[in-house]
C-alpha cells in the first residue's frame, strides 16, 4: 500500500484559477483616475471644512464643503449618500488624500444628461434664478436661457411669479462647446397638456364622473381642467338653488368632483354638471310640502306679477300678487315683502313636472268675504273709499278686501252719466247703498242714487194724464224740444203738439229756450220714463173753457130776459 506521499507525488494539487474581478477591483484601488473621468462616491464623513468621499480607489476624496452649500448656507448632504465627483486637476494627495470637485463633475453630469435630454426630446427640470434681457436664466445644471416666447402657452406679463420656482422645460438648442444653452417652458408644458389630454379623452364618457380643477370663472359658468382638456360648468349646472354668479359655487383653484352631461368627441367640446351630483329636491317636494302647509322661506326675487321665496336649496315658489292680500288695491309686490326677507306663507299648489310651487300670504288670515253676508245687508248704507275708476262703474272698498261696484247706471237717478269721474273721483270717500250681495262670487253691488228718492218715481206717482204742470223749455230737437219739469225730470212736447210750429224750420226751436210756461200732460210712461207734453191741448182746453163760460154766460142772460119778460107779463096782467 502506498503511502501518502507517495500519493501525493503521483498527484501533485491543482493550482486555484485566479480572481480576475477580484484583482481588477484591486487594481482600481492603485490605478490613478483619468482626468476629466466623471466618478461616483459615497459620503463617509462630514468635517468642518471638507467632505470625506469613498469614490472606489485606494485612497479616499476629499470635497470642499461649500461646493454643497445652498444659497442660504444650508447644506444637504449626508453620510451614505451618492454623489458625483472627479479628479480635480489641480488634484494633489493631501495627507493620504485626493483633491475631488463635486461642482466639476455635477456640471460634466449635467451636460450628458442635457445632451442625452436633447437628441431624446425629454423634459428636465429647471429653476428660474433671474430676469435677463429678452427673458429668464434658467438653471438646468448649467445655466441656460429662456426667452419670453417660451415661458408660457399663453403670454406672460408677470415674470417675476416664477422667479425661485422649479419648472419643466425642453432643451431647445444646445452647445457645450460655447457653453449655451436655451430651453422652453411652453414646449414642456404643451407635451404635458397634450399627455394629460389624451389620456382625459380615454376615460371621459357621457354619465360619468370626473374630479377636475377650476381654471377660471365668467359670468356664464366655469371652466374646468379635467387634466389636459377642460370642460364648462355651467352656471345653471352649479346648483339646484338660484345662482346668480359662478363664484358663489366655486373659486379658482377648487378641485371639485362633477358629472359629465355631454360630450363631443369630434370638437371636444365637455357639458359638466355639479348640481346632477346631488338627488334633485323635485322628484319629493310633494312629500316635503303638501297642500295648505305653512312654511318659511327667503325672498329671493321681486316682479311685478309677485315674489320668489326659497323654500330650500333647488326649491323656490311664488307668491302671486293677487295671493299676497285678500284687497284688491295692491299696486306692486314691493310694498309687502322685500328680498332678503324671511316671510311665512301657505302651500297652494305643487306642479313637481313643471317644478312649480304656488304660495299665498293671505290665507294666513280669514277670507273677509266669509262673513260679508253676516256683516251687511241689502239696502244698508256704508262708506268707502273710492279706489277704481273703470268705463262701466267705480270700485269702492267698504273695508280690508271688500270692494263693491257702483255700476254707472246707479250713479245719478237724473243725470246721464257718460263717465264715473263725472260723479265721483278716485281717492274720494263717498256713501253707498248696498243693492245685493254675492259672497261665494265675491260681488257686492253698491248703489249712490239710491241715498236720494227717485225724482222720476216722484213726479210719476204725483201726476197724471191731463195735468197740466209748469215746465222750462231746456233744449230743442228736429221733432220737438224738450222741457225739464223737476231737476232730473225732462218731457217732450212734439212739434205736432206746438200751434205755429210749422212757420218754424226744422233746425229752429218753434219755443223760445229757456222759457218758462205750462204743458198739458197727454201721455206717461213710468217703464221708460217718458213723458209727453203738449201746448195745443192745453190751447184747446182754454178755448174750450172759454167757450163754455160763454156757453154759460149766454144761458145767464137768456134767463134774465124771460124773467123780465115774465115779471112785464104779470105786472100788466096779461
Amino acid at each position: 500500500m502506498a503511502s501518502r506521499a507517495d500519493e501525493q507525488s503521483l498527484n501533485p494539487p491543482v493550482p486555484e484559477e485566479p480572481d480576475y474581478e477580484q484583482l481588477i477591483d484591486d487594481y482600481t484601488h492603485f490605478a490613478p483616475p483619468h482626468d476629466g473621468e466623471l466618478l461616483q462616491g459615497r459620503v463617509v464623513k462630514l468635517h468642518e471644512k471638507d467632505v470625506i468621499v469613498d469614490f472606489g480607489y485606494k485612497s479616499e476624496g476629499l470635497v470642499p464643503i461649500e461646493q454643497f452649500a445652498q444659497a442660504d448656507g444650508s447644506i444637504t448632504i449626508q453620510a451614505g449618500d451618492l454623489i458625483d465627483v472627479m479628479v480635480d486637476r489641480q488634484g494633489v494627495q493631501s495627507e493620504g488624500y485626493i483633491l475631488l470637485s463635486h461642482q466639476k463633475a455635477s456640471r460634466l453630469r449635467s451636460w450628458e444628461n442635457l445632451e442625452k435630454a436633447h437628441l431624446d426630446g425629454l423634459v428636465v427640470s429647471g429653476r428660474v434664478t433671474g430676469r435677463i434681457k429678452g427673458g429668464l436664466s434658467v438653471d438646468v445644471g448649467v445655466p441656460a436661457f429662456m426667452p419670453g416666447s417660451q415661458i408660457d402657452v399663453r403670454p406672460t406679463h408677470n415674470l417675476d411669479s416664477l422667479l425661485g420656482q422649479d419648472i419643466p422645460v425642453k432643451i431647445v438648442k444646445l452647445n457645450r462647446r460655447r457653453g449655451n444653452v436655451v430651453v422652453s417652458r411652453k414646449l414642456a408644458v404643451e407635451e404635458e397638456q397634450h399627455t394629460r389630454k389624451s389620456a382625459a379623452l380615454q376615460v371621459l364618457e357621457e354619465g360619468g364622473v370626473v374630479t377636475g380643477i377650476v381654471k377660471n370663472l365668467t359670468d356664464y359658468g366655469a371652466f374646468v381642467d379635467l387634466g389636459g382638456i377642460d370642460g364648462l360648468l355651467h352656471v345653471s349646472d352649479m346648483s339646484y338653488g338660484r345662482v346668480t354668479h359662478p363664484s358663489e359655487v366655486v373659486t379658482a383653484g377648487d378641485e371639485i368632483t362633477v358629472k359629465v352631461l355631454k360630450f363631443d368627441r369630434d370638437k371636444e367640446r365637455i357639458s359638466l354638471g355639479l348640481r346632477q351630483m346631488a338627488p334633485d329636491p323635485w322628484e319629493t317636494i310633494q312629500d316635503r310640502y303638501p297642500g295648505g302647509s305653512r312654511v318659511i322661506g327667503r325672498v329671493v326675487s321681486v316682479t311685478d306679477y309677485g315674489a320668489f321665496v326659497e323654500l330650500e336649496a333647488g326649491v323656490e315658489g311664488l307668491i302671486h300678487i293677487s295671493e299676497m292680500t285678500w284687497s284688491r288695491r295692491m299696486k306692486h309686490p314691493s310694498k309687502v315683502v322685500k328680498v332678503g326677507d324671511q316671510v311665512e306663507s301657505v302651500v297652494l299648489d305643487v306642479k313637481p313636472k313643471d317644478r312649480r310651487v304656488s304660495l299665498g300670504i293671505k290665507q294666513l288670515e280669514a277670507d273677509p268675504w266669509t262673513t260679508v253676508a253676516d256683516r251687511y245687508s241689502p239696502g244698508s248704507v256704508v262708506e268707502g273709499r273710492v279706489r277704481k275708476l273703470t268705463d262701466f262703474g267705480a270700485f269702492i272698498e267698504i273695508e280690508e278686501g271688500i270692494d263693491g261696484l257702483v255700476h254707472i247706471s246707479d250713479l245719478s237717478w237724473t243725470k246721464r252719466v257718460k263717465h264715473p269721474s263725472e260723479v265721483v273721483k278716485k281717492g274720494q270717500l263717498v256713501q253707498a247703498v248696498i243693492l245685493q250681495i254675492d259672497a261665494p262670487n265675491r260681488r257686492l253691488s253698491l248703489g249712490v242714487k239710491q241715498l236720494q228718492p227717485d225724482a222720476w218715481e216722484s213726479f210719476f206717482r204725483a201726476h197724471q194724464v191731463n195735468d197740466v204742470v209748469r215746465g222750462r223749455v231746456c233744449r230743442a230737437a228736429n221733432f220737438g224740444v224738450f222741457v225739464e219739469l223737476a231737476p232730473g225730470v225732462e218731457g217732450l212736447c212734439h212739434r205736432s203738439e206746438i200751434p205755429g210750429a210749422s212757420e218754424h224750420r226744422h233746425d229752429e226751436s218753434p219755443l223760445a229756450i229757456g222759457e218758462e210756461m205750462d204743458f198739458k200732460v197727454v201721455r206717461l210712461n213710468e217703464a221708460e220714463k217718458k213723458i209727453g207734453l203738449s201746448v195745443r191741448a192745453l190751447a184747446d182746453d182754454e178755448e174750450r173753457n172759454r167757450l163754455e163760460d160763454y156757453q154759460r154766460q149766454a144761458a145767464a142772460a137768456t134767463m134774465t130776459i124771460e124773467e123780465v119778460m115774465n115779471i112785464r107779463v104779470k105786472s100788466e096782467g096779461r
